[in-house]
């Protein structure tokens, strides 16, 4: 039986498993392949989606558990906190090698939606389950913080 999704504004139907992880879905039957895999667990946050405007990790999210929920990806063209944290990256030079962004990203505009002006404190203890293994977490921090400040 097909299951309704709503995924970046757009409206999907799956024929899938109820116990499928959000991630497959997302990459393996909508092709929407900027979400990325890291270590299945939900340890690393690099699969890290909103659901309904708070970050989740879609590698351990069965779909059975979304509903009527709103999934927001890193591909969302439309979220405007989303751009601007987007740009904020760039502004900051956070990317190196880029595997972690899109989680690091998409966990930043989770924790500024429920949080508009986070303190330095409150932004490490909010990102602390995405790793980044090019070691940008100050960059990270600085764009959050600009973003926070409406730079």
């Amino acid at each position: 039986m097909a299951i309704q999704l709503k995924i970046d504004d757009r409206t999907y139907s799956v024929d899938a498993d109820p116990d499928t992880p959000l991630l497959w879905i997302l990459r393996d039957y909508l092709n929407l392949t900027g979400t990325k895999f890291g270590c299945g667990v939900a340890q690393c946050g690099t699969c890290t989606v909103l659901m309904d405007g708070s970050a989740i990790r879609s590698c351990v999210t069965p779909l059975s558990s979304i509903g009527n929920a709103e999934i927001t990806t890193i591909q969302n063209q439309t979220d405007p906190l989303l751009k601007k944290v987007q740009e904020a990256w760039i502004d900051n030079d956070v990317i190196q090698c880029g595997y972690c962004q899109p989680g690091q990203i998409m966990n930043a505009v989770g924790l500024l939606k429920s949080n508009p002006h986070p303190s330095e404190e409150e932004i490490i203890n909010a990102m602390d389950g995405n790793i980044c293994r090019c070691g940008t977490y100050n960059r990270i921090k600085a764009a959050i913080l600009a973003v926070s400040q409406g730079e």
